[in-house]
């Protein structure tokens, strides 16, 4: 089922999210920038999109990597996956790091993340003396096996 995603172009050239497939879950986020723009290594650039959406409640946006811009490039959202908030209406912008040991180069119109939507559930905080057992326990980092 297809939820309705109500967009604001905030540039004149930004450009709609696009479904690269019939079934790709998530739709690519297109740099919204007039020239060029270059990312030394290890380096976050706020990457502009030119849109704001009105998010659906009960559901968030969670913008991630495309698979192969950070493959083959070493670009990928600094803050590894950003979530936009159903009652957010500023403008999406990508924090692009460079992970790799080159400068890399954002051209206009380039796809820079993809943004997937998805419902979430909201919790109810409270405190407890204790924690109910469960087989795994405290066991942490690499307590599993890896």
């Amino acid at each position: 089922m297809a939820e309705n995603i109500e967009i604001v172009k905030l540039r004149d050239n930004a450009i709609m999210p696009t479904y690269g497939s019939k079934e790709a879950a998530g739709a690519d986020l297109y740099a919204c920038i007039s020239e060029e723009i270059t990312i030394s290594p290890h380096e976050t650039v706020l990457i502009p999109t030119g849109l704001s959406m009105s998010i659906p409640n009960g559901y968030a946006g969670f913008v991630y990597a495309r698979s192969g811009l950070a493959a083959k490039q070493g670009l990928a959202p600094a803050n590894k996956v950003g979530v936009i908030d159903s009652d957010y209406r500023g403008e999406i912008i990508i924090a692009l790091h460079n992970h790799s040991k080159s400068t890399r180069t954002v051209s206009p119109n380039d796809r820079v993340a993809q943004i997937v939507f998805m419902p979430y559930a909201k919790a109810d905080f409270s405190w407890a003396d204790e924690l109910e057992d469960s087989e795994r326990g405290a066991g942490g980092f690499g307590s599993t096996g890896v």
